[in-house]
């Protein structure tokens, strides 16, 4: 899971979603090259709506080399292809997520506001350790609320990738990027941007470059 040499948009889906319509609309998002990785985080729906869901995702993210991780499922996720899987503190352990995906697959884990945490599954073998949140977020209640210092002490001291996480929109992300994040994670900044999911694909990455020139 690589960047270019400015931090990568890793963006997510809403947490629910209807196919096929979602699919067409994910494509045109994928195809503004602006991407760098999806993450697939479906709540509240049963695993063969999971399954159906990798199934239509999957090739499009194949088709431009974006990988494709799952949340919280190791078991559907290695079982149908998808690149890696991100589990969080009340998922399924790093080590079963490891053993589950082989060493040969992304296992990206959530840290919220501790380095203890992010610094233990790193030397572990984490592929990379998200914070957050960094703003307020309508997704998901935040279990904690960090400032960008947490990314400055990370990337000092590790070459571990880090993702910053939490109500990120194009306006506010660039002391996170200046901060050191390697990859934004987005949402709503992305699928409820006034001018369409497209748009804010591109508005984020445009943000993360101008930032990164100053």
């Amino acid at each position: 899971m690589n960047a270019d040499e400015h931090a990568g948009l890793y963006l997510l889906t809403p947490p629910k979603i209807e196919l096929p319509s979602f699919t067409e609309k994910l494509k045109s998002v994928l195809d503004t090259g602006a991407v760098d990785c999806l993450q697939l985080r479906l709540k509240d729906v049963g695993d063969d709506e999971i399954r159906k869901a990798i199934d239509a995702i999957l090739p499009l993210c194949n088709g431009l080399d974006i990988p494709l991780i799952l949340n919280d499922r190791p078991d559907i996720a290695k079982k149908s292809g998808c690149d890696g899987v991100h589990v969080g503190e009340d998922d399924v352990s790093y080590d079963e997520a490891r053993a589950i995906m082989g060493e040969e697959h992304i296992v990206g884990v959530s840290c919220y506001d501790s380095r203890h945490r992010a610094m233990e599954l790193g030397e572990k073998g984490a592929d990379y350790v998200a914070f957050g949140a960094f703003y307020p977020t309508e997704t998901k209640e935040a279990k904690t609320s960090v400032t960008p210092e947490i990314l400055e002490i990370w990337t000092t001291f590790t070459t571990v990738p880090c993702v910053a996480i939490g109500g990120i929109t194009a306006e506010n992300l660039a002391p996170i990027v200046m901060a050191g994040a390697d990859f934004v994670a987005v949402t709503g900044g992305v699928w409820n941007h006034a001018d369409g999911p497209e748009a804010g694909a591109r508005a984020i990455k445009a943000a993360i470059i101008a930032t990164d020139i100053e």
